[in-house]
């Protein structure tokens, strides 16, 4: 089993436990040192951190025993570090859907269609005004107008059903989904949403890993970082080649124990969520960045309107008479 060397001038008995003394290091660094894979990766983490036993320090953990099962220290890791829950976006209304649902290219050509017929047969009843029969074609567009709006309403409906049957399920599958972390020196299993920043967790075949983390002890262990990375090939992961194992990844072969050093948000799958727009801050983040495109715009109208006006003031002083002054001889 591999795991890592701990450096002759650290001693595990002097890390502290609970402190009220800040963490030091920020969500930032973590962040930062979570964009770095492989050797780089390895040697990222020994020369800023004094690798993971020097990292540990900073997160006021220890790699044998993990954290204490003090719910004030782990709240305040939560508030700090964030909560390991990436928020989604908010459920379309049923209006939206509606809007979605005409939008269909093959409900667009019928309700031309409709209209179309509705207005030749309005045309050729105004024609036939001394006619004894009865205009009836009208019909046709009406009916096929009213199959249109059936279909919208019944679509917009599916569409707003299976959304809801889905957020349920996710909403289900979070509460009873557990990972086994150690606290206070024990092995427990909790909710993957409660996992914070400075946990030890045990991770083994089969596993969803909930956060990114640094590897501190390990198996023969390979992960499929395919939902991330888009590399089919099984990463071999070890102390001395990968030590970073990143959240949403299958662990496909062995065990180890990792630290978990980013969640949520701030880990590498709530970033990639947050760029898509697959999270409600994705969304207020695609809303700042139109704000800010329609904000720029403004205030280069208002700088061009600006010049504008000044050039013309230029203009108009250039064409106004000039009044010269000339002395006064006293002859």
């Amino acid at each position: 089993m591999a795991e890592v060397s701990q450096p002759d001038n650290v001693d595990e008995t002097d890390f502290p436990r609970f402190n009220e003394s800040p963490f030091d290091i920020s969500v930032d660094d973590l962040r930062l040192l979570m964009e770095n894979r492989k050797y780089e990766g390895v040697e990222y983490l020994n020369n800023t951190f004094n690798g993971p036993i020097g990292l540990s320090r900073k997160l006021r953990t220890s790699i044998q025993e993990g954290l204490y099962d003090i719910p004030q220290d782990l709240e305040r890791r939560r508030k700090l570090f964030g909560a390991n829950y990436i928020p989604p976006k908010k459920p379309k209304t049923f209006l939206q859907l509606l809007f979605e649902a005409c939008q269909d290219v093959t409900l667009l050509i019928l309700t031309i269609a409709a209209f179309i017929s509705l207005g030749l047969s309005f045309y050729v009843a105004s024609r036939q005004k001394h006619s004894d029969e009865a205009n009836i074609e009208w019909i046709e567009g009406v009916a096929i107008l009213a199959a249109v709006v059936i279909v919208i309403f019944v679509t917009a409906f599916n569409d707003w059903t299976k959304e809801a049957q889905f957020r349920g399920l996710q909403k289900r599958i979070e509460q009873e989904n557990h990972f086994s972390v150690i606290r206070s020196g024990e092995v427990k299993n909790i909710l993957t949403s409660d996992v914070v920043v400075g946990d030890i967790c045990l991770v083994k075949y089969g596993d969803l890993i909930p956060a990114d983390g640094v590897l501190i002890q390990c198996n023969d262990l390979k992960v499929d970082e395919s939902s991330l990375t888009g590399e089919s090939d099984l990463m071999r992961k070890g102390p001395e080649k990968d030590m970073m194992l990143l959240s949403g990844t299958h662990v496909m072969e062995g065990s180890g124990r990792m630290m978990a050093t980013a969640v949520g948000l701030n880990s590498q799958t709530g970033i990639i969520f947050t760029l898509l727009g697959a999270s409600a801050i994705g969304d207020e983040t695609k809303e700042k960045a139109k704000q800010q495109d329609v904000d720029q715009v403004v205030e280069k109208v208002r700088r061009m309107s600006c010049s504008k006006e000044q050039r013309l003031s230029l203009a108009n002083d250039d064409r106004s008479p000039k009044v010269e002054f000339t002395g006064i001889s006293d002859n």
